[in-house]
């Protein structure tokens, strides 16, 4: 019998102890443990624990269709995670400026029910006013685009929800990035701009002289809390020893420890080999999202 992956959802059917009411069961949900036992989280947030031995039918299942909900939610906790150093909500747009540090922190993203195209003149202008690009985040559905207009960054955005994640001891992490941090992540970004963010948490992980990355927990308008990762570099010459992976699953368990229920991570589209270590630890896709300069939209949308 073959396992799907962790992060998969899965229709379960097994058997039941002797002398139960029934012989067999069914329990449907995110498969997020497999090892001796398979652990099924359902959609009310019950964790289900299956004996591989006791199980009679397994089914891998598509993913549970993506609401347009999910995505808003998502997109709002994660411009609060990285929100530049000066920020203004305009017409259901959150404009982020960073002196133009980062595209995610200096972006306007379309987060509210009210965003529309007529708010671009004025987001043409405010960027203007600061000698930036107006560039806009734009998630899939959140704002309608035309065809013709060429994206910028095609951004791959994954989830998966946070159970319990061990700590791992080899990963440590800080509330501000020290020099080394910033020698390894080899970007010139300020710390001011790293460390921004708006009714959340920070932290930044490193593992010595060899990986880093960052951690954000904020919450969405509902007030679910989502962990965001980011920054995550490894040094050329520490490359394919595990080193992302222990430095992400130290950032997942900071994020359960923090209350957060769910993670994300922005992945480019072209980046084959962040895409495929995060579906390894259970990331699934449930979106997309590409940058757009606001002088190539029209306001008559």
């Amino acid at each position: 019998m073959r396992i799907p992956a962790v992060g998969t959802r899965v229709m379960i059917r097994y058997r039941l102890p002797a002398g139960s009411e029934r012989p067999m069961t069914d329990v449907l949900g995110e498969l997020v443990a497999a090892g001796s036992t398979l652990t099924v989280r359902t959609k009310h947030g019950e964790d289900v624990e299956v004996d591989p031995g006791d199980i009679v039918v397994l089914k891998a299942l598509p993913p549970r269709p993506v609401r347009t909900a999910d995505i808003r939610k998502l997109e709002y906790a994660a411009a609060l995670a990285w929100p530049g150093t000066e920020q203004r909500w305009l017409d259901g747009w959150l404009l982020r400026a960073a002196d133009g540090h980062t595209h995610r922190g200096n972006s306007a993203v379309p987060l509210g029910f009210d965003a529309d195209a007529r708010a671009l003149p004025a987001i043409v202008q405010w960027y203007a006013e600061r000698g930036l690009t107006p560039w806009l985040s734009v998630p899939d559905r959140l704002f309608r685009l035309t065809q013709g207009q060429p994206p910028h960054l095609e951004t791959v955005v994954l989830t998966r929800s946070l159970d319990s994640v061990p700590d791992v001891a080899s990963v440590r992490l800080d509330p501000s990035p020290d020099p080394e941090w910033m020698r390894i992540y080899e970007r010139e970004v300020p710390i001011e701009v790293l460390t921004a963010v708006v009714d959340g948490v920070v932290t930044f992980a490193s593992i010595a002289g060899a990986a880093v990355g960052r951690g954000a927990v904020t919450a969405a308008p509902d007030g679910g809390r989502w962990l965001g990762m980011s920054a995550v570099r490894v040094h050329p010459e520490h490359r394919r020893r595990g080193h992302a992976r222990r430095l992400c699953a130290a950032l997942l368990g900071w994020g359960a420890s923090h209350g957060a229920a769910q993670a994300y991570v922005q992945v480019l589209a072209d980046n084959a080999a962040a895409l495929a270590l995060y579906e390894s630890m259970g990331f699934a896709v449930q979106h997309r999202s590409r940058y757009i300069d606001a002088r190539r939209i029209s306001p008559s949308l």
